[in-house]
Protein backbone atom coordinates (compact mmCIF):
# COMPACT_ATOMS: atom_id res chain seq x y z
CA UNK A 1 0.00 0.00 0.00
CA UNK A 2 1.15 3.33 -0.61
CA UNK A 3 1.36 5.71 1.63
CA UNK A 4 2.02 9.54 2.15
CA UNK A 5 5.43 10.78 2.63
CA UNK A 6 6.62 11.57 6.05
CA UNK A 7 5.76 15.07 7.81
CA UNK A 8 2.99 15.50 4.90
CA UNK A 9 -0.53 14.54 6.13
CA UNK A 10 -4.14 14.29 5.32
CA UNK A 11 -7.13 16.85 6.05
CA UNK A 12 -9.26 14.47 6.26
CA UNK A 13 -11.27 13.97 10.17
CA UNK A 14 -14.25 16.00 9.76
CA UNK A 15 -13.30 17.58 12.82
CA UNK A 16 -9.61 18.65 11.49
CA UNK A 17 -11.26 19.77 8.20
CA UNK A 18 -13.95 21.73 9.76
CA UNK A 19 -11.26 23.48 12.00
CA UNK A 20 -9.54 24.16 8.80
CA UNK A 21 -12.06 25.41 7.28
CA UNK A 22 -13.27 27.74 10.23
CA UNK A 23 -9.83 28.92 10.56
CA UNK A 24 -9.71 30.40 7.03
CA UNK A 25 -13.08 32.19 7.36
CA UNK A 26 -12.48 33.97 10.43
CA UNK A 27 -8.92 35.16 9.03
CA UNK A 28 -9.84 35.87 5.91
CA UNK A 29 -13.57 38.07 7.00
CA UNK A 30 -10.39 39.98 9.49
CA UNK A 31 -7.99 40.19 7.11
CA UNK A 32 -10.45 42.27 4.69
CA UNK A 33 -11.94 44.17 7.83
CA UNK A 34 -8.11 45.42 8.03
CA UNK A 35 -8.32 46.58 3.92
CA UNK A 36 -6.00 43.28 2.67
CA UNK A 37 -6.97 41.96 -0.54
CA UNK A 38 -5.89 38.06 -1.50
CA UNK A 39 -3.00 37.02 -3.56
CA UNK A 40 -2.23 33.69 -4.51
CA UNK A 41 1.97 32.79 -5.46
CA UNK A 42 2.89 29.81 -6.52
CA UNK A 43 4.07 27.45 -5.12
CA UNK A 44 7.46 26.47 -6.74
CA UNK A 45 9.78 29.25 -7.32
CA UNK A 46 13.41 29.73 -8.25
CA UNK A 47 15.67 28.86 -5.62
CA UNK A 48 17.59 32.28 -5.76
CA UNK A 49 14.71 33.92 -4.52
CA UNK A 50 15.12 32.43 -1.49
CA UNK A 51 18.87 32.73 -0.46
CA UNK A 52 18.38 36.39 -1.63
CA UNK A 53 15.81 37.18 0.76
CA UNK A 54 15.71 34.52 3.81
CA UNK A 55 19.25 34.28 3.58
CA UNK A 56 21.81 31.85 3.04
CA UNK A 57 23.12 31.96 7.00
CA UNK A 58 19.56 30.20 7.87
CA UNK A 59 18.71 26.68 8.91
CA UNK A 60 15.65 27.19 6.15
CA UNK A 61 17.94 27.92 3.36
CA UNK A 62 20.73 26.08 4.45
CA UNK A 63 19.15 22.17 5.72
CA UNK A 64 15.47 22.42 5.25
CA UNK A 65 14.72 23.50 1.61
CA UNK A 66 13.12 21.32 -1.01
CA UNK A 67 15.21 22.19 -3.83
CA UNK A 68 15.85 20.31 -7.09
CA UNK A 69 16.76 20.83 -10.69
CA UNK A 70 13.91 21.24 -13.23
CA UNK A 71 14.17 19.06 -16.66
CA UNK A 72 14.56 22.97 -18.32
CA UNK A 73 17.89 22.67 -16.00
CA UNK A 74 16.31 25.61 -13.31
CA UNK A 75 17.71 25.85 -9.86
CA UNK A 76 13.79 25.91 -8.52
CA UNK A 77 12.15 24.62 -4.67
CA UNK A 78 9.06 23.95 -3.21
CA UNK A 79 8.43 27.58 -1.02
CA UNK A 80 9.33 27.11 2.15
CA UNK A 81 7.73 30.47 3.75
CA UNK A 82 5.08 32.60 2.13
CA UNK A 83 6.61 36.56 2.54
CA UNK A 84 9.42 36.11 -0.31
CA UNK A 85 6.82 34.91 -3.06
CA UNK A 86 4.70 37.69 -2.32
CA UNK A 87 7.51 40.90 -2.26
CA UNK A 88 8.79 38.79 -5.80
CA UNK A 89 5.20 38.91 -6.61
CA UNK A 90 4.79 42.73 -5.82
CA UNK A 91 8.13 43.72 -7.60
CA UNK A 92 7.53 41.82 -10.67
CA UNK A 93 4.26 43.23 -11.14
CA UNK A 94 5.40 46.96 -10.65
CA UNK A 95 3.76 47.83 -7.60
CA UNK A 96 6.85 49.33 -6.05
CA UNK A 97 6.66 52.01 -8.52
CA UNK A 98 2.85 52.81 -7.34
CA UNK A 99 2.46 55.64 -4.66
CA UNK A 100 -0.60 53.82 -2.94
CA UNK A 101 -0.20 51.37 -0.09
CA UNK A 102 -0.57 47.30 -0.84
CA UNK A 103 -2.28 45.23 1.65
CA UNK A 104 -1.98 41.76 0.85
CA UNK A 105 -2.72 38.48 2.44
CA UNK A 106 -2.24 34.60 1.29
CA UNK A 107 -3.18 31.30 2.43
CA UNK A 108 -1.53 28.17 0.99
CA UNK A 109 0.83 25.07 1.89
CA UNK A 110 4.90 25.54 2.47
CA UNK A 111 7.53 22.60 2.27
CA UNK A 112 10.53 22.48 5.02
CA UNK A 113 12.78 19.23 5.24
CA UNK A 114 13.27 19.46 9.14
CA UNK A 115 12.09 16.32 11.75
CA UNK A 116 8.09 15.85 11.68
CA UNK A 117 7.15 16.56 15.14
CA UNK A 118 3.05 17.72 16.57
CA UNK A 119 2.30 21.09 15.13
CA UNK A 120 5.64 20.87 12.96
CA UNK A 121 4.87 19.41 9.54
CA UNK A 122 7.51 19.04 6.64
CA UNK A 123 3.85 20.05 4.57
CA UNK A 124 2.14 22.47 5.77
CA UNK A 125 -0.30 25.60 6.21
CA UNK A 126 0.32 29.49 6.86
CA UNK A 127 -1.82 32.42 7.00
CA UNK A 128 0.17 35.74 6.35
CA UNK A 129 -0.52 39.26 5.65
CA UNK A 130 1.76 41.73 3.80
CA UNK A 131 1.91 45.45 3.68
CA UNK A 132 4.10 47.67 1.27
CA UNK A 133 4.41 51.39 1.36
CA UNK A 134 3.97 52.06 4.67
CA UNK A 135 6.50 53.48 7.23
CA UNK A 136 4.32 54.69 10.20
CA UNK A 137 4.80 52.43 13.18
CA UNK A 138 0.70 52.32 13.12
CA UNK A 139 1.12 50.17 10.46
CA UNK A 140 3.01 47.74 12.52
CA UNK A 141 0.69 47.74 15.47
CA UNK A 142 -2.48 47.12 13.17
CA UNK A 143 -0.55 43.87 12.49
CA UNK A 144 -0.28 43.10 15.25
CA UNK A 145 -3.83 44.02 16.50
CA UNK A 146 -5.40 42.15 13.48
CA UNK A 147 -3.61 38.75 15.30
CA UNK A 148 -4.80 39.76 18.56
CA UNK A 149 -8.60 39.51 16.56
CA UNK A 150 -7.91 36.49 14.91
CA UNK A 151 -6.53 34.62 18.04
CA UNK A 152 -9.61 36.58 20.34
CA UNK A 153 -11.91 35.48 17.16
CA UNK A 154 -10.80 31.72 17.83
CA UNK A 155 -11.01 31.64 21.40
CA UNK A 156 -7.25 31.22 21.51
CA UNK A 157 -5.05 32.17 24.78
CA UNK A 158 -1.57 33.45 23.35
CA UNK A 159 1.21 35.73 25.14
CA UNK A 160 3.10 38.87 23.03
CA UNK A 161 5.86 39.20 22.63
CA UNK A 162 8.15 42.23 21.20
CA UNK A 163 11.43 43.14 20.04
CA UNK A 164 13.48 45.98 18.18
CA UNK A 165 15.64 45.11 15.77
CA UNK A 166 17.07 48.24 14.72
CA UNK A 167 18.22 49.42 11.05
CA UNK A 168 21.12 50.41 9.27
CA UNK A 169 21.85 53.05 11.55
CA UNK A 170 22.31 51.41 14.96
CA UNK A 171 22.56 48.14 13.36
CA UNK A 172 26.52 47.59 12.33
CA UNK A 173 27.66 49.27 15.43
CA UNK A 174 25.80 46.75 17.57
CA UNK A 175 27.02 43.66 15.10
CA UNK A 176 30.34 44.54 16.40
CA UNK A 177 29.86 45.21 19.64
CA UNK A 178 28.12 41.59 19.30
CA UNK A 179 31.04 39.90 17.06
CA UNK A 180 33.55 40.98 20.27
CA UNK A 181 30.81 39.34 22.87
CA UNK A 182 31.15 36.79 20.89
CA UNK A 183 34.96 36.11 20.15
CA UNK A 184 35.15 36.29 24.00
CA UNK A 185 33.37 33.04 24.55
CA UNK A 186 34.40 31.29 21.32
CA UNK A 187 35.21 28.63 23.40
CA UNK A 188 32.07 28.16 25.09
CA UNK A 189 29.54 28.43 22.87
CA UNK A 190 28.32 25.55 19.94
CA UNK A 191 29.55 25.07 16.39
CA UNK A 192 25.93 26.27 14.90
CA UNK A 193 26.75 29.57 17.08
CA UNK A 194 30.19 30.04 15.75
CA UNK A 195 28.72 29.46 12.17
CA UNK A 196 26.52 32.13 12.63
CA UNK A 197 28.96 34.74 13.76
CA UNK A 198 30.38 34.68 10.69
CA UNK A 199 27.07 35.18 8.38
CA UNK A 200 24.47 36.58 10.33
CA UNK A 201 25.64 37.09 14.51
CA UNK A 202 22.51 38.23 15.64
CA UNK A 203 20.97 35.09 15.17
CA UNK A 204 22.58 33.13 17.87
CA UNK A 205 20.25 35.12 20.16
CA UNK A 206 18.15 32.66 19.08
CA UNK A 207 19.77 29.30 20.10
CA UNK A 208 18.16 26.72 21.57
CA UNK A 209 20.95 25.20 23.44
CA UNK A 210 20.70 26.06 27.33
CA UNK A 211 24.47 26.54 27.47
CA UNK A 212 24.50 28.89 25.02
CA UNK A 213 21.61 30.78 26.57
CA UNK A 214 23.28 31.27 30.14
CA UNK A 215 26.43 32.83 28.21
CA UNK A 216 24.22 34.90 26.25
CA UNK A 217 22.22 36.20 29.09
CA UNK A 218 25.00 38.67 29.45
CA UNK A 219 25.01 39.75 25.79
CA UNK A 220 25.08 43.36 24.87
CA UNK A 221 21.52 44.10 24.10
CA UNK A 222 20.22 46.07 21.28
CA UNK A 223 17.62 47.46 22.53
CA UNK A 224 19.74 49.54 24.59
CA UNK A 225 21.52 50.34 21.47
CA UNK A 226 19.04 51.72 19.15
CA UNK A 227 19.52 55.22 17.39
CA UNK A 228 16.90 57.68 18.14
CA UNK A 229 14.21 56.67 15.56
CA UNK A 230 14.53 52.92 15.95
CA UNK A 231 14.11 53.78 20.06
CA UNK A 232 10.96 56.74 19.15
CA UNK A 233 9.28 54.31 17.01
CA UNK A 234 9.30 51.17 19.64
CA UNK A 235 8.29 53.24 22.42
CA UNK A 236 5.28 54.83 19.95
CA UNK A 237 4.48 51.36 19.40
CA UNK A 238 4.26 50.39 22.38
CA UNK A 239 1.90 53.10 23.48
CA UNK A 240 -0.32 52.11 21.18
CA UNK A 241 -0.75 48.66 22.00
CA UNK A 242 -1.30 50.05 25.74
CA UNK A 243 -4.34 52.56 24.31
CA UNK A 244 -5.37 49.24 22.73
CA UNK A 245 -5.01 46.87 26.23
CA UNK A 246 -2.88 44.52 24.33
CA UNK A 247 -0.22 43.55 26.94
CA UNK A 248 2.93 42.19 26.52
CA UNK A 249 6.81 41.47 26.94
CA UNK A 250 9.44 42.62 25.89
CA UNK A 251 11.86 40.02 24.85
CA UNK A 252 15.69 41.11 23.83
CA UNK A 253 16.23 37.97 22.24
CA UNK A 254 13.50 38.10 20.16
CA UNK A 255 15.21 37.90 16.57
CA UNK A 256 13.11 35.88 14.35
CA UNK A 257 14.76 33.22 12.25
CA UNK A 258 15.03 34.71 9.10
CA UNK A 259 17.39 37.53 7.61
CA UNK A 260 15.23 40.07 6.23
CA UNK A 261 13.89 41.60 9.36
CA UNK A 262 14.56 45.16 10.63
CA UNK A 263 12.72 47.52 13.72
CA UNK A 264 9.75 46.02 14.64
CA UNK A 265 9.77 41.81 15.54
CA UNK A 266 6.86 40.30 17.71
CA UNK A 267 6.13 36.61 18.10
CA UNK A 268 2.22 35.23 19.68
CA UNK A 269 3.32 32.67 21.92
CA UNK A 270 1.08 29.85 23.25
CA UNK A 271 1.35 27.69 26.23
CA UNK A 272 -0.74 25.38 25.52
CA UNK A 273 1.25 23.12 22.63
CA UNK A 274 4.32 22.12 24.78
CA UNK A 275 7.94 23.11 23.43
CA UNK A 276 6.70 24.29 19.82
CA UNK A 277 4.96 27.63 21.52
CA UNK A 278 5.57 30.14 18.44
CA UNK A 279 2.22 30.09 17.12
CA UNK A 280 2.08 33.64 14.91
CA UNK A 281 4.92 35.72 14.53
CA UNK A 282 6.65 38.51 11.83
CA UNK A 283 7.97 42.15 11.89
CA UNK A 284 9.07 45.46 9.78
CA UNK A 285 11.12 44.15 6.32
CA UNK A 286 12.15 47.68 5.10
CA UNK A 287 14.53 46.89 2.67
CA UNK A 288 13.65 43.16 1.45
CA UNK A 289 12.04 44.55 -1.81
CA UNK A 290 15.36 46.49 -2.58
CA UNK A 291 16.82 42.98 -1.99
CA UNK A 292 15.14 41.88 -4.62
CA UNK A 293 15.55 44.33 -7.09
CA UNK A 294 12.13 46.63 -6.27
CA UNK A 295 12.38 50.22 -5.17
CA UNK A 296 13.19 51.01 -1.57
CA UNK A 297 9.76 49.94 -0.28
CA UNK A 298 8.56 50.09 3.94
CA UNK A 299 7.21 47.18 4.48
CA UNK A 300 5.57 44.64 7.36
CA UNK A 301 3.97 40.85 7.59
CA UNK A 302 3.45 38.00 9.54
CA UNK A 303 2.50 34.40 9.07
CA UNK A 304 0.49 32.08 11.56
CA UNK A 305 1.36 28.55 11.09
CA UNK A 306 -2.03 26.62 10.80
CA UNK A 307 -1.38 23.22 12.16
CA UNK A 308 0.00 24.62 15.08
CA UNK A 309 -3.33 25.95 15.69
CA UNK A 310 -5.67 23.28 14.96
CA UNK A 311 -6.39 21.63 18.48
CA UNK A 312 -6.61 25.33 20.57
CA UNK A 313 -9.31 26.78 18.20
CA UNK A 314 -12.81 27.21 20.03
CA UNK A 315 -15.53 26.28 17.43
CA UNK A 316 -18.74 27.80 17.39
CA UNK A 317 -21.90 25.69 18.44
CA UNK A 318 -22.74 24.55 14.93
CA UNK A 319 -26.87 24.29 14.06
CA UNK A 320 -28.66 22.05 11.58
CA UNK A 321 -28.84 23.38 8.07
CA UNK A 322 -29.91 22.10 4.73
CA UNK A 323 -32.38 19.02 3.14
CA UNK A 324 -31.71 15.45 2.69
CA UNK A 325 -33.55 14.08 -0.01
CA UNK A 326 -34.65 10.32 0.29
CA UNK A 327 -36.64 7.92 -1.66
CA UNK A 328 -38.62 5.08 -0.54
CA UNK A 329 -39.19 3.75 -4.16
CA UNK A 330 -37.22 2.92 -7.09
CA UNK A 331 -39.15 4.98 -9.45
CA UNK A 332 -39.07 8.36 -7.15
CA UNK A 333 -35.28 8.06 -7.18
CA UNK A 334 -34.88 10.43 -10.33
CA UNK A 335 -37.64 12.28 -8.70
CA UNK A 336 -35.61 13.03 -5.84
CA UNK A 337 -32.53 13.78 -7.28
CA UNK A 338 -34.25 16.19 -9.80
CA UNK A 339 -35.92 18.19 -6.86
CA UNK A 340 -32.84 18.15 -4.73
CA UNK A 341 -30.66 19.80 -7.37
CA UNK A 342 -33.31 22.50 -7.87
CA UNK A 343 -32.86 23.29 -4.09
CA UNK A 344 -28.85 23.32 -4.50
CA UNK A 345 -29.45 26.72 -5.88
CA UNK A 346 -30.38 28.37 -2.80
CA UNK A 347 -29.15 25.66 0.00
CA UNK A 348 -27.24 23.00 1.17
CA UNK A 349 -28.63 19.77 -0.09
CA UNK A 350 -27.91 15.70 0.24
CA UNK A 351 -29.16 13.35 -1.97
CA UNK A 352 -30.02 9.94 -0.98
CA UNK A 353 -28.96 8.01 -4.26
CA UNK A 354 -30.76 4.15 -3.08
CA UNK A 355 -34.51 3.37 -2.38
CA UNK A 356 -33.99 2.86 1.39
CA UNK A 357 -37.29 2.81 4.61
CA UNK A 358 -37.85 5.93 6.26
CA UNK A 359 -35.94 5.15 9.03
CA UNK A 360 -32.63 4.36 7.41
CA UNK A 361 -33.32 7.85 5.57
CA UNK A 362 -33.79 9.59 8.73
CA UNK A 363 -30.38 8.01 10.33
CA UNK A 364 -28.73 9.27 6.96
CA UNK A 365 -30.32 13.20 6.85
CA UNK A 366 -29.15 13.20 11.06
CA UNK A 367 -25.61 12.23 9.75
CA UNK A 368 -25.57 15.04 7.22
CA UNK A 369 -26.59 17.45 9.75
CA UNK A 370 -29.98 18.35 7.94
CA UNK A 371 -32.41 20.35 9.48
CA UNK A 372 -35.19 18.83 6.84
CA UNK A 373 -35.62 15.12 5.59
CA UNK A 374 -37.59 15.43 2.66
CA UNK A 375 -39.06 11.74 1.41
CA UNK A 376 -40.55 10.64 -1.84
CA UNK A 377 -42.37 7.52 -1.41
CA UNK A 378 -45.36 5.47 -2.91
CA UNK A 379 -47.85 7.61 -2.31
CA UNK A 380 -45.82 11.00 -2.52
CA UNK A 381 -45.62 9.80 -6.57
CA UNK A 382 -49.25 9.58 -6.72
CA UNK A 383 -50.58 12.16 -4.74
CA UNK A 384 -47.52 15.08 -6.13
CA UNK A 385 -46.52 15.55 -2.63
CA UNK A 386 -43.84 15.45 -0.33
CA UNK A 387 -43.46 14.47 3.38
CA UNK A 388 -40.83 16.48 5.50
CA UNK A 389 -40.07 16.51 8.98
CA UNK A 390 -37.84 19.02 10.50
CA UNK A 391 -35.32 17.57 12.76
CA UNK A 392 -35.34 20.50 15.14
CA UNK A 393 -38.65 20.73 16.43
CA UNK A 394 -39.97 17.33 15.37
CA UNK A 395 -42.47 18.52 13.28
CA UNK A 396 -44.28 16.51 10.33
CA UNK A 397 -45.85 18.23 7.14
CA UNK A 398 -46.70 16.97 3.64
CA UNK A 399 -47.09 19.38 0.90
CA UNK A 400 -47.55 19.56 -2.97
CA UNK A 401 -44.46 18.98 -4.85
CA UNK A 402 -45.68 22.71 -6.84
CA UNK A 403 -45.44 24.41 -3.15
CA UNK A 404 -42.21 23.46 -2.64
Amino acid sequence: MIRSLRGMNDTLDIDDSARFSYFIQTATRIAKNYGFRFIETPQLEETALFKRSVGESSDIVGKEMYQFTDKGDNDVCLRPEGTAGVVRAFVQNKYDRQETVQRLFYHGTMFRYERPQKGRLRQFHQFGCESFGEANVLEDASLILMVRDIFNALGINFTLKLNSLGDSNCMPQYRDTLIEFLGSNEEDICEDCKRRKATNPIRVLDCKNSHCQEIYADAPKLMQNLCEGCDTDFKALTNILDEHGLSYEIDTHLVRGLDYYSKTAFEFISTEIGAQSAIAGGGRYDRLVEFLDGRPTPAIGFAIGIERLMELIKMPETSREGYYFGAMDENAINLAYKIGMKKRQRDKVTIGYKARNLKAHLKAADKADAQYCVILGENELKNKTLWIKDLVDKTESEIPQSEF
